[in-house]
Order: structure tokens, then sequence, then C-alpha cells
């Protein structure tokens, strides 16, 4: 029996990792800007990863396809505001809803949208140190905004749900095979 669960665990592992991957390889595609699964990765890895993987899955993709894309001076604000969103996953994991899920795909993009221009203002040259030059850079962000509130819209109900419609796939299958 004990044999069992641990694969049972190792399948849903599994297929975890192979849908973050696979949603991961979207951002080398072209793709609008801000358009990607990272902030669902984020929040999926959040709810349904244990432990340091849950942080460290989402930064590994970062840098992986940042090795790709290119690095940039604000990538300190962008990959923390990806660990503040991996733990509003871990928070979300306790009690799942169709609400929550929603009001935790909002709070992940407005917690990339604040954190990832505040950092834009302050490394960037683009902008002046001044209020007004952080209120400009906020603004500047809102297209960005719109673009990653869409992806996370998009990718949180695909990880989410592809994960329980996979995954009850399996636990189906193994049942027919016990």
């Amino acid at each position: 029996m004990e044999n069992r669960e641990i694969s049972i665990r190792r399948k849903h592992f599994l297929i975890i990792i192979a849908m973050i991957l696979l949603a991961a390889s979207t951002r080398l595609l072209p793709h609008l800007p801000n358009l990607t699964p990272i902030g669902a990765i984020a929040l999926f890895s959040g709810a349904k990863l244990k432990g340091i993987n849950r942080y460290l899955l989402p930064i590994v993709i970062m840098i992986l396809t940042d090795a790709v894309i290119g690095f940039h001076n604000t990538m300190v604000f962008v990959y923390g505001s990806f660990l503040i969103i991996t733990l509003l996953g871990t928070v979300l994991n306790r009690k799942m809803s169709f609400l929550r899920v929603f009001g935790s795909v909002l709070a992940a993009s407005v917690i990339f949208f604040l954190i990832t221009n505040f950092g834009s203002w302050l490394v960037g040259p683009m902008y002046p140190k001044t209020i007004a030059g952080l209120e400009q850079a906020y603004l500047m962000g809102i297209p960005f905004f719109r673009n990653t509130l869409l992806g996370d819209l998009i990718y949180v109900p695909v990880l989410f749900y592809g994960y329980n419609f996979i995954s009850n796939k399996v636990m189906r299958l193994n049942k027919n095979y016990a």
C-alpha cells in the first residue's frame, strides 16, 4: 500500500512538472509583452509543490528562459515578485474555490505590476527619480499590466483545472489497472 501511495505521489509530481515546463516553454515563443505563464506558474507552484521546490521552480524557469531571451537590470524585482506570488499560491492552496483563484489572479497581477514598475523606476534610466517619475513609470506600465492580467487569466485556469483533469484521468487509469 505504501509503495502505491508513493507511486501516486510521484505521478502527481510528474504531472505538475510537465505542465509547468510546457507552460514555461511558451515564454520562448513570440507573444505580447508580459503575456506569459510565469505568474500562473508561480501561483500553481505555490499551491501544488512542497517545500523549497515551490519557490525554486519559477525562479529556475526565469533564469533559464532569461538566458535565452536576455538578462536585464530589473531582474531582482521581477524574480522577487514571483517569489511573493508563489507565497500567495501557498495561501491559495489552503482553501481552493473559483473566487479565491480569481482573487489570487488579480492579486498576482497587481503584485507584479507594482513591484516591477517600481523597479523600473528605481534602477532604470527612463524615469526621473522623483514622485512624478514614479507616477510616470506606473502610468507607462498600464498596457503591460493589461497583458500580465490577461496572461494570468488564461494560464491559471489552464494549469489548475488542467492539472485536476489530468490527475483525475491518471487516478482512474490506476484504478482500472490495480
